[in-house]
């Protein structure tokens, strides 16, 4: 998938709110194929990721993100330097900083708060029961950080996409909650239902997507498939 194509979006949608939400990396950026044990490589915990962690999503998603050490006592890392502002989700521009090294933008821990709070308001979107309200959610989300929506290169860096947040510079959680929400309307108005959902696993309730055109999705993950499938012919048994 191309990276600013509207599943490719969704799809990242899918896999930062496994990360922010339940602090570890997706099984996969191919739509919420996640599944693993809690925590992950990257050192979050369960509904605590770690900056790193985040960032990891990001970049497999084609982003170029740099975390940001915790500085003081509690953190004893060193603030970084300045870095070149620009959007995320864009390659940094030629010769950007010192010696023509190209800076990234920086990933933060209050970044990483307030993404949580926007993956939040999404995946109550792919808890909707059906597309009505799935799209009274997007509205109010739409509504409350989408601007006039403009076509944008990056001075050149990038193929032309489309952005709806305020400006190339705009905060990471507004990026992630106005672009997310964009590509999942514009899902929603193609397929006519909610394009996704929440794993019907009681003991992971992950969100997905689901883009097929067969039966309805109801699991993340195989794993989470087979998990229920063994579960239940026990019970049975």
């Amino acid at each position: 998938m191309k990276v600013h194509s509207t599943k490719a979006m969704a799809a990242r949608a899918v896999d930062l709110c496994v990360v922010l939400l339940y602090g570890e990396p997706p099984g996969g950026s191919s739509g919420g194929s996640s599944g693993g044990s809690p925590g992950g490589p990257s050192g979050g915990s369960p509904g605590r990721p770690s900056v790193e962690a985040v960032a990891e999503v990001l970049r497999a998603h084609g982003e170029t993100v740099v975390p940001v050490p915790v500085a003081g006592p509690r953190g004893g890392g060193t603030p970084p330097e300045p870095r070149e502002e620009r959007t995320p989700g864009t390659p940094a521009s030629p010769g950007a900083g010192s010696g023509g090294v190209a800076m990234s933008p920086c990933l933060s821990a209050d970044d990483v708060a307030a993404m949580r709070e926007a993956a939040a308001r999404l995946v109550e979107v792919f808890a909707a029961p059906g597309p009505d309200e799935a799209a009274r959610l997007l509205n109010q989300v739409l509504d409350d950080t989408a601007r006039a929506p403009r076509l944008t290169r990056h001075g050149g860096t990038s193929p032309w996409h489309l952005h709806v947040d305020s400006r190339d510079d705009a905060p990471w959680a507004e990026w992630f909650l106005s672009s997310s929400a964009l590509a999942l309307a514009v899902l929603l108005a193609d397929l006519q239902r909610v394009p996704g959902g929440l794993c019907a696993s009681p003991g992971c309730r992950r969100p997905y997507l689901d883009l097929g055109g067969g039966s309805p999705r109801r699991y993340c993950s195989a794993r989470c498939a087979t998990r229920e499938r063994v579960a239940a012919h026990r019970a049975r048994a």
